[in-house]
């Protein structure tokens, strides 16, 4: 009988099935590789899935973008340079947007506007004017970077209307 053999042998096989076997350590990386993996599979797989829900613009204007039906001139039962001035405070109230110029003869203010993370420009060009007794507000919002907005240009002018009806009901135009 060869006792030493035997022995020899099992500490062979003992040795080769703990070097085979998974050691814990290895199986929590392994595990964390495969979540983070699907993590980071999920997040693309989003971020397609977000590109399709905005349309592939960089301009918006008032009544002229079908893509957004909802994003129509205000009409106001004010004098004109009532309206105006009220812009004017719209503008002035809203963060992130910095007044370029203004021609009030010609009922014309331009903007620039910043998106809050990346800092992307954005050209706003504010128009009231006179239209058979009523004052209209018409704004058009453009990108100055890129093809599309991811909605940002909309959200814009969104912004802009809701201040502005915010000043026309406060009296702030007085």
């Amino acid at each position: 009988m060869d006792l030493g053999g035997a022995a020899a042998g099992r500490i062979v096989d003992r040795y080769r099935r703990f070097n085979n076997a998974e050691k814990p350590e290895r199986r929590g990386m392994k595990r964390m590789g495969l979540i983070v993996g699907v993590l980071v599979l999920g997040g693309i797989g989003a971020g397609f899935v977000a590109l399709r829900a905005w349309p592939m613009i960089n301009m918006v204007e008032t009544g002229r973008t079908p893509e957004y039906p909802d994003v129509q001139p205000r009409t106001y039962q004010r004098p004109m340079g009532e309206v105006f001035d009220a812009a004017m405070h719209a503008v002035s109230r809203l963060s992130r947007w910095t007044l370029v110029g203004y021609d009030e003869t010609h009922g014309e203010i331009r903007v620039e506007a910043r998106s809050r993370l990346w800092r992307f420009v954005d050209d706003i060009t504010i128009r009231v004017t006179d239209r058979e007794g009523a004052t209209v507000v018409d704004v058009r919002s453009a990108s100055r970077v890129g093809r599309g907005d991811f909605g940002q240009n909309a959200r814009n002018i969104r912004r802009f209307q809701d201040e502005l009806e915010t000043q026309i009901g406060s009296g702030a135009a007085h």
